[in-house]
């Protein structure tokens, strides 16, 4: 058996997320579908995260295992035209026997798209919103983030994971033509945490909440505290990054 790296990108559209879901349509179940019709061998993928339903990715790895040689030039070609358009193989190669797309990931980016115009050529990548947000202020509250370590506060309820413990390495935004764009990068990210942390800082561009109010809202470590959580169609994650030990 020999492991493999895919490196690819969808739009999350027409998905109920990344992970297999029954009875729903999903990115790991088309990949597998496609990976397993075409190496004749029942293939599992496992990814590098698992996005929410609608939720876009342009940079996003995934590893699989498969019994001997696997043309990596050939296969590509043939998924991408098996797979819809949705989704797109950028390129396939053999990694060490244990690497881990999930686990050996040190970094991931995230942006989220908002803007306060109608964009009939962005629509389900962007979240409209109704005002003119303080991109000043937005940028001042987002280095506010980069302080603190613990973002309960942002974090989905009732989900299992042994800390909300997360190190971030950049929090910004930027006006890009006609959107406003949130850039986040982390070593990890919690459940539901960049729409919730994106709402949050809206609110203080929009002039609903202080700097102050911010650090009050990080410390009290409670979710219900915090802004709203942004749909699903603004949010990209656009890098992943590895260590150089995967070959």
């Amino acid at each position: 058996m020999g492991r493999y790296f895919i490196h690819l990108a969808y739009n999350g559209m027409n998905y109920n997320g990344w992970q297999t879901q029954p009875g729903l349509p999903t990115v790991q179940q088309t990949l597998e579908g496609a990976l397993t019709t075409l190496l004749r061998a029942k293939i599992a993928v496992v990814g590098c995260g698992r996005t929410d339903t609608g939720v876009h990715a342009s940079d996003f790895y995934a590893h699989f295992d498969a019994e001997g040689d696997v043309d990596c030039c050939q296969l590509s070609f043939k998924l991408n035209n098996l797979l819809p358009p949705d989704i797109a193989i950028f390129s396939i190669f053999p990694v060490a026997d244990n690497a881990h797309a999930r686990f050996d990931a040190i970094a991931r980016t995230y942006q989220y798209h908002v803007s306060d115009r109608r964009l009939p050529f962005r629509q389900g990548q962007y979240c409209r919103i109704y005002y003119r947000p303080d991109l000043e202020r937005m940028n001042e509250a987002a280095r506010v983030l980069m302080e603190y370590e613990d973002f309960t506060s942002f974090a989905k309820l009732h989900t299992q994971v042994k800390t909300n413990i997360c190190h971030l390495s950049d929090a910004h935004w930027d006006e890009v033509g006609e959107e406003w764009v949130f850039t986040i990068r982390s070593n990890r990210f919690l459940r539901n945490m960049v729409r919730s942390v994106t709402g949050t800082l809206l609110d203080v561009g929009r002039g609903k909440l202080s700097i102050e109010g911010l650090r009050q809202i990080i410390e009290k470590k409670d979710r219900c505290a915090a802004g709203v959580s942004m749909p699903a169609c603004g949010l990209f994650l656009t890098k992943v990054e590895y260590a150089n030990h995967l070959t």
